[in-house]
């Protein structure tokens, strides 16, 4: 068995930690691939964030003539070339997937590359952390970081293993743009694909079986979203998919509704989008006495330390989707920062930052949210201390340029302090416009510092962000800005 200074289980944020300080000691990374190939690099790379937002970019340019048309403009999208596109994204992706392997492989002699699934195996409970592959390469290290992901998850549904049936690793590497689109899911992975390929022409019908879209966000986010995709691409709502079944080159989905009847619906391509499941169980997490929550992700202290029976293991670590309820790249990238630190200054280690988490969701109209929902807060300060502000973009001069009927910022504070708890927004830039209120959160700003301690630029469209925190009812500080 080969002894390694460090083991390292996944390519993704995980391949970070290889930095100069192990440049004079042995390492060995193991990864079996992201998605249905043995891309390098994670799933952010070759399956998720970098990829999807390729297509989310053309999606907007193709939906073009509708915002023109609001303006008095003229415009037509009159082709949209799917495989040109998808090998111009790709031959991208791939490359830089390409020259990563070679560079930990080859180019990094004190680097040892295992290009395969991987089990843990011996005792966990000190140190050597050891592994075993497929092919049975045996190795252990002094010290261990479990980077291994997720991948999508599949219900237990007849027909969901048919040619045609896709999840988010496959579904951008088609060869043809789909005329009919059937997606399971309510969630932002199906909500980003629902945009982008109803935007291509795609003929989408998203299924959920919950009364709304994301419902994980703010409920006033989620119904105002509901609404917008039943405008852009067919929805139906409190339903489960019941069959899948080949018919007539395609596929045939059958759903049951609410009250027990059922549809079905003749397509070409079904996308499943209902979530993801960490990949303990594929490295045997479980077997090897290491704590798993109930959703199956591992168990780790505030410095990322894994548990076992509720006590932290030192020199093992996790991170990112592995562990994290986030599931965030930006987020597993923190955390690998923090565990580099770990691992090279055992004697004073670090907690990874876990406040003030922001997502978005790149879907039409795109979404954003840092921090708690209304609901979320009123259950930890009480709804009578809470002070809210639903500020419209179409409000603001930039809105009025714009003639937008749909987009909107909710910021949520505590009325006695001014603490912001939260922000959520529907609408064009979603992303940027609530940044300033996750710097605020994370450096522990008040609503109105916030809104006066700065100039905002009229008649930029982030004006919607400051106006939404004009709106707060909350204290004006000593000596506040005016």
């Amino acid at each position: 068995m080969a002894h390694y200074d460090l083991s390292i289980i996944g390519s993704g944020s995980g391949n970070s930690l290889i930095t100069p300080f192990w440049d004079d000691k042995r390492v060995v990374l193991a990864d079996k691939g992201s998605g249905s190939t043995e891309a390098f690099g994670g799933t952010c790379l070759n399956v998720g964030c970098i990829p999807t937002k390729m297509f989310v970019r053309p999606a907007a340019l193709a939906r073009g003539p509708v915002e023109a048309a609001r303006l008095n403009v003229t415009q037509a999208t009159t082709d949209v070339d799917f495989p040109a596109m998808r090998d111009r994204i790709f031959s991208r992706i791939d490359a830089i997937s390409a020259g990563g392997r070679h560079y930990r492989a080859v180019e990094q002699e004190f680097v040892d590359l295992v290009s395969e699934k991987v089990t843990l195996t011996g005792d966990f409970s000190q140190p050597p952390f050891a592994f075993v592959s497929d092919s049975g390469v045996h190795a252990e290290a002094d010290q261990m970081v479990i980077a291994a992901g997720s991948r999508p998850a599949l219900p237990q549904v007849p027909g969901i293993h048919l040619p045609g049936v896709h999840t988010s690793d496959s579904i951008m590497r088609i060869e043809a743009r789909p005329e009919k689109l059937l997606i399971i899911g309510g969630g932002y992975i199906a909500c980003e694909f629902a945009g982008v390929f109803s935007a291509f022409g795609t003929e989408v019908i998203q299924v959920n079986r919950s009364r709304g879209l994301m419902t994980a966000m703010d409920a006033d986010i989620s119904a105002a979203f509901t609404a917008e995709a039943h405008n852009n691409w067919t929805v139906h709502l409190e339903r489960a998919v019941t069959n899948i079944s080949e018919q007539d080159g395609g596929l045939r989905v059958e759903l049951v509704t609410s009250d027990g009847s059922v549809e079905r619906h003749d397509v070409d391509t079904v996308l499943v989008a209902i979530g993801r499941t960490p990949n303990t169980d594929l490295i045997g997490a479980r077997e090897a006495g290491l704590d798993v929550h109930p959703d199956g992700r591992l168990a780790v202290d505030a410095c990322q330390r894994v548990l076992i029976q509720g006590e932290p293991v030192e020199g093992l670590y996790a991170l990112g989707d592995i562990s994290s309820p986030a599931m965030l790249k930006h987020v597993a990238n923190q955390e690998a920062r923090v565990v580099a630190h770990n691992l090279e200054h055992p004697d004073r280690i670090r907690p990874s930052r876990q406040e003030a988490i922001p997502a978005a969701i790149f879907s039409f109209p795109e979404m954003a949210q840092v921090g708690l929902t209304e609901t979320q807060a009123a259950e930890a300060i009480g709804a009578e201390h809470l002070t809210t502000k639903i500020q419209n973009y179409g409000d603001t001069a930039y809105g009025w340029a714009m003639e937008d009927g749909e987009g909107i910022f909710k910021v949520i504070a505590d009325r006695r302090s001014g603490q912001i708890l939260g922000a959520h927004v529907m609408g064009y830039q979603a992303s940027n416009l609530i940044q300033p209120i996750i710097q605020a959160m994370s450096f522990g700003q008040d609503a109105y510092t916030t809104a006066r301690g700065q100039y905002w630029i009229h008649p930029a469209l982030m004006e919607v962000t400051e106006n939404a925190l004009l709106g707060l009812e909350v204290p004006i500080p000593e000596d506040a800005p005016l």
